[in-house]
């Protein structure tokens, strides 16, 4: 490593020569990928404002770190090589994955990046809910956060079973993400128009996750089916794919797969656009697993489900899990414009049961987050707060 690659401010002991503000307490946001990176901007934009607080990032190892460069150019922060984050104390550090953060010196909030805990993994013995094991949580026997994000009251429990010296730093603090997507709901035709649907339209957005068990790798010829279908019927439809799935191929790989179907119609929503406006502006949503069908579905948005593989084990109790055993299956031999107008008939209802089990604080996660993250800083929450800004308007 070059001396010039080894900032010495805003963080280290010759810091106080060179800043313009001191005495900051210092926050470091560990970004592994850029779905925990984007998450992880709901917390810091919790504290970035105020005057006491310095905020930096840096890049921890991850087999999915392909893109986490340019998403933290874009945050206009101050980035920090992973060799220097790890030689420095912080007095507050924010993860929202779990690889490598035994080597942070710093309290340490760690905050799921999907919809709450929603999938298991089963290597030895019976399925353990991803995030909430053991193997994630501790090292050598010590549990690795001082603050623990759970979603959901019910998450407890499985922290009981799974993780029970965990239980102590659980915080339950609601979905950021879904509250974040209720207050953006006002500005849907802003972002109908950004994506290019017009106002007489309806937008049919298809989500897959990553990974071998996802729609994008299962379906290969569902895109081309669905714009031959109902592009005559006065639905635009758009793809949304699961940052992994596009950084693991490439973004041109990506593009030359999807090249004929964006001839045809198709509306490519790129991993560097918020994923949550398309969504917002859909009236329509094909999922797989992942957990875009589950915000979907909690802001009232009729969701099909295609069908999840064997090797697709959600996490039992999970928002995915309701969403799989209450929500229409998509079917190849009925049209789709039907299986759309059943979903719609009971997305209210639907809606209403997935919102329960996604987050037992909505509306309040800014709030709760924000608690737990000054209590870890040792400092008063200053007594202003702004409110929170709806997803931005991108056009694509």
């Amino acid at each position: 490593m070059t001396r010039t690659e080894w900032l010495r401010a805003p963080v280290g002991i010759d810091a106080p020569r060179w800043v313009t503000r001191g005495r900051c307490r210092q926050v470091l946001a560990v970004v592994h990928t850029v779905a925990s990176g984007q998450r992880l901007l709901e917390a810091v934009e919790l504290i970035e404002s105020d005057t006491r607080v310095q905020v930096t990032f840096s890049q921890a190892p991850d087999t999915f770190s392909t893109g986490v460069g340019e998403f933290l150019r874009s945050t206009r922060g101050i980035v920090l090589s992973w060799e220097q984050a790890t030689r420095e104390r912080f007095d507050l550090a924010l993860a929202a994955s779990y690889g490598s953060l035994h080597h942070v010196h710093a309290p340490m909030l760690v905050m799921p990046h999907g919809a709450g805990f929603g999938k298991s993994v089963s290597v030895a013995g019976p399925p353990q809910v991803y995030g909430l094991d053991a193997q994630r949580l501790l090292h050598n026997g010590e549990v690795l956060a001082a603050a623990l994000v759970l979603s959901h009251e019910n998450q407890r429990e499985v922290l009981r079973r799974q993780c029970p010296e965990a239980l102590d730093v659980a915080v339950v603090a609601g979905d950021p993400c879904y509250d974040r997507m209720v207050v953006s709901l006002p500005r849907r035709a802003d972002y109908r128009t950004a994506l290019g649907v017009g106002a007489e339209e309806r937008l049919l957005v298809v989500t897959s996750t990553w990974g071998l068990d996802s729609l994008f790798a299962r379906f290969e010829d569902l895109l081309p089916r669905l714009l031959e279908e109902l592009g005559t019927r006065g639905y635009r439809v758009a793809a949304m794919l699961h940052p992994a799935a596009w950084f693991a191929h490439g973004l041109r790989q990506i593009g030359a797969w999807l090249a004929e179907c964006v001839d045809a119609g198709l509306i490519v929503v790129p991993p560097e656009v918020d994923w949550r406006a398309a969504v917002i502006a859909a009236d329509h949503v094909v999922a797989d697993h992942g957990s875009v069908g589950v915000y979907a579905a909690a802001i009232g948005t009729p969701v099909v489900l295609a069908d999840a593989p064997v090797g697709a084990v959600l996490g039992e109790g999970s928002a995915q899990d309701l969403l799989r055993r209450l929500a229409p299956r998509l079917r190849h031999d009925r049209p789709v414009a039907d299986q759309l107008a059943v979903a719609a008939s009971t997305a209210g209802v639907l809606a209403e049961r997935v919102r329960d089990c996604l987050t037992s604080c909505p509306g309040r996660s800014g709030a709760e987050l924000r608690r737990a993250m000054y209590r870890l800083l040792g400092m008063p929450e200053p007594g202003r707060h702004r409110a929170q800004a709806p997803v931005p308007v991108v056009t694509l």
